[in-house]
């Protein structure tokens, strides 16, 4: 098992349009996200890295979204997801889209949305399924130059185990976009495509979704109140000789 922390610097995305085909995967994800949107209320929606600003989040009920970026102008806060300048406990839902792979220490970026998140809030996070054409890829030396086979996919499970170390509760888990990312054709329009093409794609998105190219996984922050716990003290049987001897002779003299 790889380790989480990496102290080379992979560079983070900018833009959907540096990874082959994606601005269609971030067509997909608009498309997932839509009913988590109509699920999450409040005040404030973080969308952390350039890439989750540039996703479309019109339908959230949160009444502000703010856009944390580091070299987008859509950001409204420049800043990196590893040590976000925001209070804690203060933003009802945070999105992560493709950012755990390119950064120095993922499980801390897991802390600061934990941190700055309300309880019960939401956290949503999109990445790379290493169990996919996409992962089996990342094994060609001359892909890692490229977004997104040069940063570190790390598996589905191992990112749950981080969000339940944390305090989070997965709510959803799915893997979906079945390509190998490979082609820099954008499909704008589903028109394009052949009915037997559109056929296959169903087809692929339907039964072999498993080995998706990305994953979506939705949890929300969960906090146990604490009970306090009544010490039930007890005498030792020295003492208690002692009390009970007290309690007689106080008896005898009012006698």
């Amino acid at each position: 098992m790889k380790p989480a922390l990496n102290e080379k610097d992979s560079g983070l995305p900018t833009d959907w349009h540096q990874f082959g085909q994606g601005e269609l995967l971030a067509e997909h994800i608009n498309q997932l996200l839509q009913p988590w949107w109509q699920q999450i209320f409040g005040y404030y929606l973080l969308k952390v890295g350039d890439l989750s600003s540039a996703l479309d989040s019109r339908s959230c009920k949160a009444q502000h979204h703010i856009n944390i970026g580091y070299n987008t102008n859509n950001a409204l806060i420049k800043g990196q997801a590893d040590a976000l300048p925001i209070r804690s406990l203060s933003v009802d839902a945070v999105l992560l889209a493709h950012s755990l792979e390119f950064v120095s220490d993922p499980h801390h970026v897991v802390r600061e949305a934990h941190r700055v998140l309300m309880p019960d809030g939401y956290l949503i996070i999109t990445g790379v399924n290493p169990i996919s054409l996409v992962g089996a890829l990342s094994a060609m030396p001359w892909l890692h130059s490229k977004f997104p086979w040069s940063g570190r996919f790390f598996s589905i499970s191992r990112v749950k185990d981080w969000l339940h170390l944390v305090g989070f509760e997965v709510l959803s888990e799915q893997r979906f976009f079945c390509s190998t990312m490979l082609g820099s054709k954008q499909l704008k329009d589903k028109a394009e495509q052949s009915m037997a093409d559109a056929k296959l794609q169903a087809w692929v998105e339907k039964y072999l979704a498993w080995f998706g190219a990305s994953y979506l996984l939705v949890a929300r922050k969960r906090e146990l109140p604490l009970t306090p716990i009544r010490p039930k003290w007890q005498l030792t049987p020295q003492y208690a000789n002692q009390v009970k001897g007290v309690s007689a002779r106080q008896g005898s003299t009012n006698n």
